[in-house]
């Protein structure tokens, strides 16, 4: 990514943008290119800090007009009260409207059945691409980075889909000098990461100067959870814990969140934004790396279920 330096005036220092500076740039124009571009994106917003960042971006990228965006949620069903409850104020602050695809509702007709392990993340993929579908989407805005997971570092800004809503790695387009290619035939989208440049870490620097409030499950505080596979998951309706699982409570906090079968927390004590951001420069886990059960049912999770049109 380039910057353009300058000298200001009646000074000898040269005066360049700062890497967030430069990261939120990138951010703007990307949601402005879309804009021009397409006919009827939206956002994906669960309440988790990506998509908390996206939407700032996108509120600066348009203000003082609102946001030319509806939001699109995939409810899993075992979603962590508090992040709801933050997803719900979000879209009532901001005036906006929001599309929910229900896991639940797709169970209930018997069009999925739970797995035996509780989770609900690979269930998500047939709400998301039928709601895309019914709402004619042509363009999908994701908080996916490629520091995440190896998978996602293979995507491109926009990345094409077919009319499956599946994705091919071969038919990734180049995007030099940060020109975007959103030409699609009739059926197909295109999924927008604004994010993939970001680090975890910058996503938590750029969030302490803004001043953007989370969902206090980002923050360490009691909770009661139990040991799985190495990872601290919440207790919940799930199907955990199971015989031999003790429920504990401990100090700990969530690095990302999602459903909570397979979303552990962390030991912390890390209660500020400035001590977050200490404890995730001294990290050598991605995020999803230690606190993603669901990308570890096998080497290439991520990637499958990217191909049959996951984010």
């Amino acid at each position: 990514m380039t910057t353009v330096a300058t000298i200001e005036e009646g000074t000898d220092t040269p005066y360049a943008l700062s890497h967030l500076d430069a990261l939120e740039s990138e951010a703007v124009h990307i949601f402005r290119e879309v804009a021009g571009e397409f006919e009827r994106p939206v956002i994906l917003f669960s309440g988790g800090k990506d998509s908390i960042v996206m939407l700032h971006l996108a509120l600066k990228a348009f203000t003082p007009a609102p946001v030319p965006f509806s939001l699109l949620h995939v409810d899993t069903g075992h979603n962590f009260p508090e992040v709801i409850e933050y997803r719900d104020r979000a879209v009532a602050k901001h005036g906006l409207r929001l599309h929910v695809a229900s896991v639940q509702d797709y169970i209930d007709r018997g069009v999925l059945k739970e797995r035996p392990d509780g989770t609900r993340n690979p269930l998500q993929t047939l709400p998301l691409t039928e709601k895309i579908q019914s709402e004619r989407f042509d363009a999908v805005f994701g908080g996916g980075r490629r520091d995440e997971e190896k998978a996602r570092a293979k995507e491109r800004v926009f990345s094409l889909r077919d009319e499956f809503s599946q994705w091919d790695p071969r038919r990734q387009r180049p995007e030099l000098w940060n020109l975007y290619n959103g030409r699609h035939a009739p059926g197909e989208h295109v999924r927008v990461f604004p994010l993939s440049n970001w680090t975890e870490l910058d996503v938590w620097q750029y969030i302490a100067r803004e001043g953007i409030e989370l969902p206090e499950i980002y923050f360490a505080h009691e909770r009661e959870v139990f040991l799985r596979n190495g990872m601290w998951l919440t207790a919940g309706e799930w199907g955990g814990p199971k015989d031999g699982e003790t429920v504990e409570k401990r100090l700990i906090r969530y690095r990302t969140v999602g459903d909570m079968s397979c979303t552990g927390a962390v030991d912390s004590d890390a209660t500020t934004l400035d001590a977050v951001i200490a404890e995730i420069a001294a990290s050598r886990l991605t995020e999803r790396g230690a606190t993603r059960a669901d990308d570890k049912l096998s080497e290439a999770a991520m990637e499958d279920r990217k191909r049959e049109g996951y984010f």
